[in-house]
């Protein structure tokens, strides 16, 4: 099978781990000795996110007060080499050596009339307190918003039209190499008038761009790995249920009642690839991987469920 697996944010930090490179690196090699099974047994295809990294070098860039604060396009690209470098190196430790790995920088076209320019929703950076997001807030000029008890900025997160490199990933795919691709969402960028691209200060949402990939490479399995075993239904109260299976429709219908910046997404985009490709999208934790393949943990989206199938 071909398979799509998207890396979440506790993939590669958890929350309220400093952004250490040791703490990054702990994470991806937990990450890699799922993902490796994996590898040897199907062709796979690996996004991920990159809000706190891409938080920190923008941090980093706008300390250097000497030149102008780099643009998000670049600084995207940045993390898609450093993250991808850090995944193929502990994938490559797991996998025999013959076996190929390569890490494709990918650029992601958006459209520059999208209304999400005119609302930031994406969170990046780390977290911080009220007065820190004030401080920065009027220093800077970035936006803030509220994310359990503290803050965290947020920037533009315009919907991907078209990822530029999927030729590329589909002849790597057919000379047996794993491909890390679409990190972060992918470098945004977009047209101008005159056909010239450019990049664009945004960050497009790594579910989205993921299912976009997953759809274009014509992936038989998408998988959002994340830090929930599963979607529940009202989740927090002591109501909630884990959702086995259920029809894209059903969890469409629902996709309001989910957190913007984290569930949402991934209902959406999961309901999306199932609809446009007829296969099956799961959410559900990174160590579940194999047993979401084999349909026994996680909440799998198919056009073959019947409504809204709940676990035991």
């Amino acid at each position: 099978m071909r398979i799509v697996v998207a890396l979440g944010g506790n993939a590669l930090l958890r929350r309220g781990q400093a952004l250490t490179d040791e703490n990054q690196v702990e994470n991806i090699a937990l990450a890699a000795d799922q993902l490796a099974p994996v590898a040897l047994h199907h062709e796979l295809v690996v996004s991920h996110g990159n809000g706190p990294q891409v938080g920190l070098l923008a941090l980093q860039s706008a300390a250097y007060t000497d030149v102008a604060p780099y643009p998000l396009d670049v600084l995207g690209a940045e993390t898609q080499g450093m993250i991808g470098y850090l995944v193929s190196r502990e994938l490559g430790n797991r996998l025999p050596f013959e076996k190929p790995l390569a890490v494709l920088l990918t650029m992601i076209e958006v459209d520059p009339a999208d209304p999400a320019f005119d609302d930031p929703t994406k969170p990046i950076g780390p977290f911080y307190g009220s007065e820190q997001a004030q401080q920065l807030e009027s220093e800077k000029g970035w936006v803030f918003r509220a994310d359990g008890d503290m803050y965290r900025r947020v920037v533009a997160s315009p919907r991907p039209k078209r990822i530029f490199e999927l030729n590329q990933i589909r002849w790597l795919l057919d000379k047996g190499a794993v491909v890390i691709c679409a990190g972060g969402g992918g470098i945004p960028t977009m047209y101008e008038d005159d056909r010239r691209l450019v990049g664009v200060e945004a960050v497009i949402d790594k579910d989205f761009a993921s299912g976009l990939l997953a759809e274009g490479i014509g992936a038989d399995r998408f998988i959002m790995a994340t830090d929930a075993d599963a979607v529940y239904v009202d989740w927090g109260t002591p109501q909630q249920r884990p959702i086995a299976r259920v029809h894209p429709d059903a969890i469409l219908a629902m996709a309001d009642d989910f957190p913007a910046g984290s569930m949402r997404p991934k209902v959406i985009a999961a309901a999306e690839f199932a609809t446009n490709s007829g296969n099956v999208a799961f959410i559900g934790t990174l160590a579940d991987i194999g047993n979401m393949l084999e349909g026994t943990a996680g909440t799998a989206v198919t056009v073959e469920a019947d409504g809204i199938e709940y676990r035991s």
